[in-house]
């Protein structure tokens, strides 16, 4: 039985009874296959395209030419009026409208507003400045980008949640990169690289959670095989950020008040205690604001409009992913979910082949879902159909569901981590893009050990 056995299964079983009504009930009469997925590329191809093409052009905030929601929206409308003209209009709204307000979507929004207060709240009280500070004296300059890195791995190892250490450690990378004049879309692409190490090792991960208990592998065995894999991709990743990231210069005070990162401390600490991720943000709010007014650095008044500050600074990164959610529920209505899993699945022939389908039907579902918890909720059945045929043990396919639903999140972008990244440090998708190394080098350490079949020693299922 895996740790947090109870707590786990519960969780587990919710998404999967709901995954299936999702699948039984969005269905049109007439399903598009690969043509549904048209109205998710539009997007990609719209938002990317024309900021690419205005960066060509040398124009500033090039993607902010059309705006990402925008984009999607351009998307969304075309998913209700070209396809399935029998069902009427405002089903298909109903359909959007419901799936788009999931669960899921208002758990990551609630965390994203209070992550938003907490790293408002903080600055504030100049608990930011001292966590930059503290990592600018310990930390040496040139290392500062890997440290970066590594810092944000442990936290998503504690949290269990890479929307968690991205919340609260991208606004302090961003911030630490800006004061050693380092690039900051380094440091944010190495935060989101930290926080998809940490989450994909993490026993109390979601992703864990749902890989392990979908293909009926133990916990344990799925953790020493994905250490095999993202270890040495971390510390190849480290020593890249550590070439690239630049040397960096430390100028000025560097003197921090030890009692203004207790709010930062707090959240690790509970964290490892296994409290919930909205609960640690809402008590360090909370903290940072008492501490904040005790040593006379704001007033009640300033503390509640930091906190509506910090809130509001969230609010079109939530609005993303509310229309992202909707438009992948009328994709999976018109078939294009379908599509994928029956086109990947005819793919297998034998066990390598079968674990690069397995492979690769998470990193697509993750990609388009936008969800990688529910991409591997939804493919877990059919992995363990295709490695129980071409005997690929429980922890591989645990492992290949979790690896590759994570790496296909972290070059989307609109993934929360990568809008943060953009918002807080003033950056492009393409800059950030440029030094997302971690995901491209977990994917080619993956792929050697399926093409040369180094972790297949030992054929027992286990």
């Amino acid at each position: 039985t895996p740790l947090y056995s109870s707590a786990a299964s519960d969780v587990y079983k919710r998404q999967v009874i709901r995954s299936i009504y999702m699948e039984q009930s969005l269905r049109s009469e007439k399903q598009y296959g690969a043509l549904a997925l048209l109205p998710l590329l539009i997007f990609l191809i719209l938002y990317i395209g024309v900021g690419i093409t205005f960066t060509i052009m040398g124009k500033e905030d090039a993607f902010d030419q059309l705006p990402r929601h925008v984009a999607i929206m351009i998307g969304i409308v075309i998913a209700w009026t070209c396809y399935d003209r029998k069902t009427a209009f405002t089903k298909k709204v109903q359909i959007f409208t419901e799936h788009a307000g999931n669960s899921g979507i208002v758990n990551l929004g609630l965390i994203l507003l209070l992550a938003g207060a907490f790293s408002t709240v903080t600055s504030e009280m100049g608990g930011k400045a001292a966590m930059v500070n503290m990592g600018l004296s310990v930390i040496p300059p040139s290392l500062l980008i890997p440290g970066i890195f590594i810092m944000s791995g442990f936290a998503a190892l504690t949290l269990g949640t890479s929307t968690g250490a991205q919340a609260a450690f991208i606004p302090v990378g961003v911030a630490v990169a800006q004061a050693a004049d380092l690039s900051v879309a380094a440091a944010g692409a190495a935060v989101i690289a930290g926080a998809y190490f940490g989450d994909n090792l993490s026993i109390i991960s979601d992703t864990t959670i749902a890989a392990t208990n979908g293909v009926g592998a133990k916990m344990k065995d799925k953790f020493k095989m994905n250490v095999l894999i993202a270890l040495p991709a971390a510390i190849i990743t480290a020593i890249f950020y550590a070439v690239v990231g630049g040397t960096g210069k430390v100028e000025g005070d560097l003197s921090f008040n030890f009692i203004n990162i207790l709010p930062y401390i707090f959240v690790l600490i509970a964290a490892i205690a296994g409290l919930d991720v909205i609960l640690v943000l809402i008590i360090g709010i909370v903290m940072a604001g008492v501490l904040g007014m005790v040593q006379g650095q704001m007033g009640v008044f300033q503390f509640t409009k930091a906190i509506g500050d910090g809130m509001e600074s969230m609010f079109t990164i939530f609005l993303v992913a509310f229309l992202v959610s909707g438009l992948v529920a009328l994709i999976r209505y018109y078939g294009g979910i379908d599509w994928i899993i029956t086109a990947m699945k005819t793919k297998a022939k034998g066990r390598k082949s079968a674990e690069y389908v397995i492979s690769l039907m998470s990193g697509v579902l993750s990609a388009a879902l936008s969800h990688n918890t529910l991409a591997i909720i939804i493919s877990a059945p059919i992995a363990k159909e295709i490695g129980d045929e071409y005997k690929v043990p429980p922890k591989r396919m645990a492992s290949l569901l979790d690896i590759f639903a994570c790496c296909a999140l972290m070059v989307l972008p609109h993934d929360s981590g990568m809008l943060m990244v953009e918002q807080y440090g003033d950056v492009s998708y393409l800059e950030v893009l440029k030094y997302s190394f971690y995901p491209v080098i977990f994917v080619i350490c993956t792929i050697i050990t399926i093409q040369f079949g180094l972790l297949d020693r030992d054929k027992k299922q286990k």
